[in-house]
């Protein structure tokens, strides 16, 4: 999630400036009386976007058939699709909504309540033992008035601190999957750390079984994958109670209900006309320097960036290394005489050009290591590593057999040995060759990594 913070923030800033101004930049239709949203009735054949995985996923899809329906791997993302013009309403929970709501007066509400559902705990259908402790621990919270206490504070009241809970952390520790930017009052990242309903009532989990906390930060539709392989314990992260997902997975007891929205820019909403009109009219800077604070400044978001960027060169830098010398070692194959070394060689740069980097990089850390506990991050250097090795090889073999064998063979003549000769009149000249692909591929490598959001880094 970090690995992916830099272009967002960059993105967001583009994107919400030019959604202040009149004419957006040529790029979103301008809005008449006509296409402006009175009902529901009237996104019948507007592009409408959804959380991927989530339940108004499939409600949209199955309520607007005709509907373009855009799916976002984050809440951030399907903010920033409103605020851009890319989508003409999106669904999203009405307890988060009121709380963006609240900070945006660009936004407003075109259906408040569509339906509710019940939302819990997520566990691994063989951990029944875990889940029967969180539904023990639930009741008791209940009868203890913590429970009430926390609805009150977050969800009523709209708290933004979290209080202290004592944890003994001796008996090991629990690993929970969440989303940082599912928004308030259920989680959002503030000084560079999660708070929110939700982990709050993890905190007093772990603290209930006297267990160090883990909160892995993780895209949404990663959440019950991850479970499901036990590379998490538990899931808290508002997810609603459906009976496709119990297929999957196993709730804990329902502990709060949601509600589903419609939102979209106010511009767009028929009632909210006056309104829109007065936010039209803002100067061009006044909405660069309000989207600059918002996105960097406030909540010291900039620390986020300087995480990410870490994140970034720490993948990078192995997977190039990494890279380098397993394509070293595979150009030494498919440039041997041995038949059986150059099939492999090319089976293997064959299979790593032609498969998505996410494919790889999702079985290696939910099938190859699903039952090994594994940092995401060595996964994501060791995937990006062998994908980069494929390129890597051919990029020698093919500088290597540039060079005329007439060089190799006067040096030879000269004295040289055959390896003398390799190092010191071949490789120089082909690597003046390699150098300016292998540099482009390693651009290329290092704005890949930010789909490692995928595997909760």
């Amino acid at each position: 999630m970090k690995n992916k913070v830099v272009m967002l923030v960059l993105l967001v800033l583009i994107t919400l400036s030019f959604a202040g101004c009149n004419n957006g930049g040529g790029k979103v239709p301008e809005v008449s009386e006509s296409t402006k949203l009175h009902t529901m009735a009237d996104l019948k054949d507007k592009r409408i976007g959804v959380l991927l995985g989530s339940i108004h996923d499939g409600y949209a899809a199955k309520t607007f058939p005709d509907a373009t329906i855009l799916q976002y791997k984050s809440p951030s993302d399907i903010l920033l699709g409103v605020k851009s013009g890319k989508v003409d309403a999106a669904f999203y929970t009405r307890e988060i909504l009121l709380e963006v709501l609240r900070s945006d007066a660009e936004l407003g509400v075109l259906e408040e309540s569509l339906f509710t559902v019940p939302i819990g705990m997520g566990f691994n259908k063989e951990n029944d033992n875990l889940r029967e402790q969180f539904n023990v621990f639930l009741q008791q919270t209940k009868k203890d008035g913590s429970f009430d206490d926390m609805v009150n504070r977050w969800i009523i009241n709209g708290a933004t601190a979290m209080p202290v809970i004592e944890n003994s952390t001796k008996n090991g520790v629990l690993i929970v999957g969440i989303v940082s930017d599912k928004g308030m009052p259920f989680t959002i990242v503030k000084d560079n750390k999660m708070v929110g309903f939700d982990v709050e009532m993890a905190e007093r989990f772990a603290a209930y079984l006297g267990k160090e906390l883990k909160l892995v930060d993780m895209e949404f539709g990663s959440l019950i994958a991850a479970v499901a392989t036990n590379k998490i314990d538990m899931i808290t992260s508002t997810l609603m109670i459906t009976e496709e997902r119990k297929q999957k997975i196993d709730f804990s007891d329902p502990y709060y209900e949601l509600g589903a929205s419609v939102f979209a820019l106010k511009k767009n909403i028929a009632r909210y006309d006056d309104e829109a009109n007065k936010a039209s009219t803002r100067p061009f800077l006044q909405n660069l320097s309000e989207s600059f604070y918002n996105n960097i400044i406030r909540e010291n978001r900039y620390l986020l960036i300087i995480d990410g960027l870490k994140t970034t060169a720490v993948i990078s830098l192995n997977s190039v290394l990494l890279g380098t010398l397993l394509g070293a070692f595979f150009c030494f194959m498919r440039m041997s005489k041995n038949k059986l070394s150059v099939i492999m060689a090319k089976c293997y740069i064959s299979i790593m050009r032609g498969t998505p980097v996410l494919v790889l990089l999702m079985i290696m850390f939910y099938v190859v290591f699903a039952s090994v506990n594994i940092d995401p991050v060595l996964v994501a250097a060791l995937v990006f590593g062998m994908n980069f090795a494929a390129y890597v090889s051919e990029m020698f073999r093919t500088a290597i057999e540039s060079i005329d064998k007439g060089q190799e063979e006067a040096g030879i003549a000269g004295g040289f040995t055959k390896i003398q000769t390799y190092f010191y009149i071949v490789i120089p000249q082909a690597l003046r060759q390699v150098l300016p692909v292998y540099k482009g591929e390693f651009i290329s490598l290092v704005k890949t990594t930010s789909i490692v959001g995928y595997i909760a880094v």
